[in-house]
């Protein structure tokens, strides 16, 4: 089925599994805010109101780590919202162990959610005692190094294909006045960098005997020394950077301010808004040229419990439409994310979707750290990294001792 089809199917899609149902206003509150992710999430917004109910946006500023405070709060102080993102992974174990959280069995079951969800990972971030809590909606993968081709050109160096070019390349970037490596001021976009380059330069068995296993031997051994090396390095690197957002670093390579930025896939959606052409304006590197390797991290949307009847049958219709192959095409092409259903057609994704592509057909993957750490473990890494980045005065080796102490303890 090619795209057109698809968007023509869009109203019928959504709608069929589930059956006439009363129209409903439902909030949906999630932290997409950016131009490239707003215009994702209004995909989203189209299909459901396509079924006869309303989507009511409920979007809230400041990323992940300013949202979920608020979301959790609501839900715990009995105003619960009817839908509302996490990432895949822990994040709202403890709302389903409390039994906030509306069981989707039936849902998923009723429309084989478990054959259609690739990788199978995803579903199982969603499952506690055997029970489904969440809708996967997409596949985000942390491991990419973006880089701006007029910075290069104008620093007069060839555009890297790997971390240590990208490196070599940093004095002739600095010499042309262009900040190297744009890091937001965030603190997940720090620990996230650190991710990216120990799956990069240790390996994805390293990486998963550290955050799998909890190995803090190997937290603490070479492997693990290298990629602080490599951490201080991208630290210098991005002096200079003067931004808190995410989207506002990936704006300063899309602008040719910074050579480039290690961050998700999702920055895709602001170099599409900002009609920017991968391979001609801007260059993807998945695991920074170095070790082709993606993450299964992602976006899944989870329910509270409701008492309203209406619209806890509506929250199954809106389970419903995220996953079918419509809004599943729709919404992916906009966000800069791969679908969790492998039975869509993706022809009009660009080079880089196409290498994400590649990489997650040939089982090149690793879970993320959400998926891997509690909430309160992947807070502490943050934290670290966040210092380290912000204080030039921390060393590798003292920062190195302060994270195996926290996989050490981590759950």
């Amino acid at each position: 089925m090619n795209l057109r089809s698809f968007a023509a199917a869009l109203a019928v899609t959504v709608a069929l599994p589930l059956g006439a149902a009363s129209a409903a206003d439902l909030e949906v509150t999630h932290w997409w805010t950016s131009g490239g992710e707003a215009a994702a999430v209004a995909e989203l917004a189209k299909a459901f109101d396509a079924t006869g109910n309303h989507w009511v946006d409920g979007a809230i500023a400041g990323a992940g780590s300013t949202a979920r405070p608020i979301m959790v709060s609501r839900i715990t102080g009995g105003d619960p919202m009817a839908a509302t993102q996490f990432n895949h992974g822990r994040q709202a174990e403890e709302l389903v162990e409390a039994g906030l959280m509306r069981d989707l069995t039936d849902v998923a079951t009723r429309e084989k959610w478990k054959d259609i969800i690739k990788p199978a990972s995803l579903l199982d971030s969603c499952t506690i005692d055997g029970k489904i809590y969440c809708a996967p909606v997409n596949i985000h993968s942390w491991q990419w190094l973006w880089l701006s081709n007029a910075a290069f050109k104008q620093a007069g160096v060839d555009v890297p294909k790997n971390w240590d070019e990208f490196v070599a390349a940093a004095p002739a970037l600095e010499k042309a006045g262009i900040v190297p490596l744009a890091v937001g001021g965030q603190a997940w976009q720090a620990a996230g960098a650190f991710d990216v380059l120990m799956v990069a330069i240790a390996g994805k068995d390293t990486f998963q005997k550290v955050f799998g296993d909890k190995d803090e031997e190997v937290a603490a051994g070479p492997e693990i020394a290298k990629v602080f090396k490599a951490a201080d390095d991208a630290r210098r690197m991005s002096k200079g950077t003067n931004v808190q957002d995410w989207n506002q670093a990936t704006n300063m390579v899309i602008t040719g301010k910074a050579g480039g930025q290690i961050m998700g896939d999702w920055a895709q959606g602001e170099f599409q808004l900002a009609g920017q052409k991968a391979g001609t304006d801007y260059t993807c590197l998945p695991g920074l040229g170095v070790n082709e390797v993606i993450s299964t991290g992602g976006d899944a949307f989870y329910f509270p419990l409701l008492k309203d009847e209406e619209k806890s049958k509506a929250q199954e219709v809106l389970a419903s439409t995220l996953l079918s192959p419509a809004t599943q095409v729709a919404f992916n092409l906009k966000k800069g994310s791969l679908p969790v259903r492998g039975d869509v057609d993706l022809a009009a994704a660009n080079d880089c979707m196409k290498k994400g592509l590649d990489i997650l057909a040939k089982g090149n993957v690793i879970q993320g750290t959400d998926q891997l750490l509690s909430a309160d473990s992947q807070k502490q890494k943050e934290d670290l990294f966040s210092e380290f980045f912000a204080n030039a005065s921390m060393t590798p080796e003292d920062a190195q001792k302060r994270f195996t102490d926290i996989i050490a303890s981590a759950e």
